[in-house]
């Protein structure tokens, strides 16, 4: 007896054969895209910062990148200044420190005595801009020993006049970072020979935008703070020179802008880097991507090979 073929049968077996081949490649596919996604899951929780008004925007513009890559990370970044920074992160309260100056020995000593081990990293270089008012059309450049004169804890300078006679006999209003500042120690240092020594008559803030505030709206005003301040607000201050010398990316990054050109650094708790990842993430991504954002805030970046030795202290 002469079988017959049924075709449809067969048509449909192999439809139904291609379909479970289709669904099973599809298969792969979202099981691969799910380990690929693990890699990325869990990358959440708070990290706070806090610390140094200088290093702020570097901080505050690469946590605002992190976070639109990472939105279940909560970056939280305060301005305390340097000196307040590290009471709180000496102490363990904070992961990252912003510091406009190195860290002092006894803040290193707190930190030994609540067990709190830290990296030093870093992150860019700055140049303590002294600036006065626009309309200022008295004075283009100054010195050192000018500087020392009007600063100095014993100083008797009120007016314009005091420094150089052919300057106008009005008061010197003088606006300066308050003493929890890097920028203050270090100023003071460089200026008057010993951090923390200076004149107390003096309209001080840890935040620079308020500085910026003071001398813009005072044409007989003074004061001093990171380049990145007075690069985002040439249009109402102008910096002067220091020994002949302006404040510029090249004077700081070539070392011609002496002595108030420095390095600016961020400390991190190593055990927090280790134990959290999205501490060991953060900080990661801070370094890696310095080359791209330290230039856009104002300040001066420092060599991709420089960045990649930074990171590797805490590798």
């Amino acid at each position: 007896m002469k079988k017959t073929i049924n075709f449809k049968v067969i048509i449909l077996a192999l439809l139904l054969l291609v379909s479970v081949s289709v669904f099973a490649a599809c298969g792969d596919d979202k099981s691969e895209t799910s380990e690929n996604d693990k890699s990325n899951e869990g990358l959440n929780g708070d990290i706070e910062i806090d610390g140094s008004s200088t290093v702020y925007p570097i901080t505050a513009a690469i946590s605002e990148e992190f976070q639109i890559e990472n939105p279940d990370v909560k970056v939280t970044v305060g301005v305390s200044g340097t000196g307040g920074g590290m009471k709180r992160f000496t102490v363990g309260e904070t992961s990252i420190s912003d510091a406009s100056r190195p860290i002092k020995d006894e803040e290193t000593d707190k930190a030994k005595e609540n067990d709190v081990e830290f990296e030093e990293l870093k992150v860019a270089l700055d140049g303590i801009s002294v600036v006065v008012n626009s309309n200022n059309d008295w004075v283009e450049d100054i010195t050192i020993k000018d500087l020392n004169k009007i600063w100095a804890p014993d100083s008797k300078v009120k007016m314009w006049s005091d420094v150089n006679s052919e300057w106008p006999e009005e008061e010197i209003k003088l606006y300066g970072p308050g003493t929890d500042s890097g920028t203050f120690d270090y100023f003071t240092e460089a200026v008057n020979g010993e951090g923390g020594a200076i004149r107390t008559d003096f309209t001080a803030s840890e935040d620079d935008n308020v500085l910026v505030q003071g001398i813009s709206g005072d044409e007989y005003a003074l004061g001093y703070f990171g380049y990145a301040y007075y690069e985002e607000n040439k249009d109402k201050l102008k910096a002067l020179k220091i020994n002949g010398v302006e404040p510029t990316p090249e004077t700081i990054e070539g070392g011609e802008y002496t002595p108030l050109s420095r390095p600016l650094f961020i400390y991190v708790n190593k055990d927090h880097y280790t134990n959290k990842k999205q501490i060991n993430s953060f900080v990661d991504y801070y370094i890696e991507n310095a080359p791209e954002i330290v230039p856009s805030t104002g300040y001066v970046g420092l060599s991709e090979e420089n960045y990649e030795k930074e990171l590797n202290k805490l590798k």
